[in-house]
């Protein structure tokens, strides 16, 4: 159990540097997945599985569908159709693929282990007492978080709308 909970720390702590080192967008996307994935394993091994889940569902799932349909939306031109299909190319997807390889086999071992978490002495969290803690002790940082995910959501709404003026402009002046 601890040789799998640093291998997935190892390979969250790795795809977080990859992740933040990408010069690419979408790169930097492949390996944040595959960072929130291992440290889902890494709650699974700690006896949160409810937390695991969310943050497969959640973080890894649908905050991350949404970074890349943000992405897809601002590449206009030409240029982004040349630059996506380099994406395509196997190199790019060969390490995030071979990182999430290893989880998947690491969680597939710990799936099998005969007694599961609860033989080692690891205690189950429950997902009420998730919540009692969240919106009990952590209230404060739960909120701040919302606030700045609400202000992320009004810049991202501002950016994209000086962005649509911008072109607006652009393509009044070739009309004339």
């Amino acid at each position: 159990m601890e040789v799998a909970f640093y291998l997935s720390a190892l390979i969250a702590v790795a795809a977080t540097v990859l992740a933040i080192t990408r010069y690419h967008a979408v790169h930097a996307l492949l390996f944040l997945i595959v960072s929130l994935l291992a440290l889902a394993v890494v709650f699974f091994i700690m006896g949160a599985h409810f937390a695991a889940a969310l943050e497969v569902i959640i973080y890894a799932g649908a905050i991350m569908v949404l970074f890349i349909f943000a992405i897809m939306m601002l590449n206009l031109g030409k240029a982004t159709i040349e630059w996506e299909r380099q994406l395509l190319r196997p190199r790019v997807w060969v390490l995030p693929a071979l990182l999430t390889l290893v989880l998947a086999a690491e969680l597939i071992y710990l799936l099998a282990i005969r007694g599961g978490p609860e033989s080692s002495g690891i205690e189950l969290v429950r997902p009420a007492r998730v919540g009692a803690e969240l919106f009990g002790f952590y209230i404060l940082g739960v909120e701040m978080a919302a606030f700045l995910l609400m202000a992320g959501l009004v810049g991202a709404y501002h950016i994209g709308r000086r962005e649509k003026k911008v072109i607006h402009r652009y393509l009044k002046k070739e009309e004339v």
